[in-house]
């Protein structure tokens, strides 16, 4: 990416496009959203869900604030329906990731219950037979909350007037980034064979290495994200749906690898497994890396309204790279030469995240 001057710059006119529209359109809805849920999640009967889903709420709201940056693509008249989406899948992830991390009897079987709430939203129309009922397998009630939260985000999507064109697209990548979730925090069980058996199988005809694969999966919410804004605009065709997906993927693997990666010291003390430990050693986790910053952006710029993607792509790494885990002994190097695949975009976004993280000491 060195030496683009040209798309530097439309990726940083991107940056400020997008940053009026988010503090205008965005900003406030998405903290009407939050306080929305916070209030109903207030109400969950079940103590240990109750007090998980606040904490999600209050420790992990940046994931909907950042995810609803991409609704700054939507066209303003559709820009609430989008941010509303969007809000409500990222919380109800959220609050799903947190309820696998706990042992499940059966980590499949229980996995999925759960999160077909996360999957049956992005069916239109709904199926029939659904199996979202209030309560979880492992005997808490969440008084219909996973429900709502699941209804909202179907109901906001289907008002979007390109649904029926990401559709199809989204509900592929809601089910894969589900069963990444599930088949990785059931691991202790199922084993890593298991896990790379699945990885390998949905990583055919992809270019992604099984392990890029999953890690990819795991996060595609963001993906989902972005078909959400795709939606919003009529144009959208699912030509273009596949193209957008595609590219998230990539970016996705940045994303669960970087998280990771400034984890990786506090899951090896906890002796969980972590994405990073699945390399065999580092130089192959660093041409992972390497490989997926180049992939995805050259998709990326690819995409209609390409900078604005590229600008997201350059958010992950910036957010990630800029926390203070990323200049431990283990992730320093790995960062050092993630940021010279992606110079020079790389450098304004990343003086950004870091002034942004100064402030928040304040």
């Amino acid at each position: 990416m060195r030496g683009d001057g040209s798309l530097m710059a439309r990726a940083a006119a991107a940056l400020v496009l997008a940053n009026a529209r988010y503090w205008s359109t965005v900003a406030p809805v998405v903290r009407a959203e939050l306080r929305r849920w916070r209030e109903r999640a207030r109400k969950i009967p079940d103590l240990d869900v109750r007090e998980l889903a606040l904490a999600k709420l209050d420790e992990e709201r940046f994931n909907a604030e950042a995810g609803a940056m991409l609704a700054t693509l939507a066209p303003r008249a559709h820009r609430r329906d989008a941010v509303e989406a969007i809000v409500a899948l990222q919380v109800l992830f959220d609050l799903l990731d947190g309820l696998t991390e706990r042992p499940l009897q059966d980590p499949l079987r229980d996995g999925e219950h759960l999160f077909a709430a996360f999957t049956e939203a992005l069916c239109l129309p709904p199926q029939s037979g659904s199996r979202l009922k209030s309560g979880s397998p492992r005997g808490g009630d969440d008084g219909g909350y996973l429900q709502e939260l699941s209804a909202a985000a179907s109901g906001a999507l289907a008002r979007l007037p390109a649904c029926g064109a990401v559709i199809e697209v989204a509900g592929a990548s809601a089910q894969r980034a589900a069963q990444a979730q599930i088949r990785m925090h059931g691991v202790a069980k199922l084993g890593v064979a298991h896990l790379q058996s699945w990885a390998q199988e949905q990583a055919r005809g992809t270019g992604l290495q099984w392990r890029e694969m999953l890690a990819g999966a795991a996060s595609s919410v963001l993906s989902l994200h972005a078909l959400v804004a795709a939606a919003a605009d009529v144009r959208t065709t699912p030509a273009h749906a596949a193209r957008i997906e595609s590219a998230y993927l990539s970016i996705c693997v940045l994303l669960t690898l970087l998280d990771s990666l400034v984890d990786q010291e506090r899951d090896e003390l906890a002796g969980e497994l972590g994405y990073v430990s699945l390399y065999d050693d580092p130089e192959m986790l660093a041409q992972a890396l390497a490989g997926s910053a180049h992939r995805a952006a050259g998709q990326a710029r690819e995409l209609s309204g390409g900078a604005h993607h590229v600008m997201m792509l350059t958010g992950v790494v910036a957010y990630y790279t800029s926390m203070p885990e990323a200049r431990g002994e283990c992730a320093r190097p790995l960062v050092a030469q993630l940021h010279r695949d992606l110079t020079p975009l790389i450098a304004p976004t990343l003086a950004f995240m870091r002034a942004w993280r100064l402030a928040r000491r304040f």
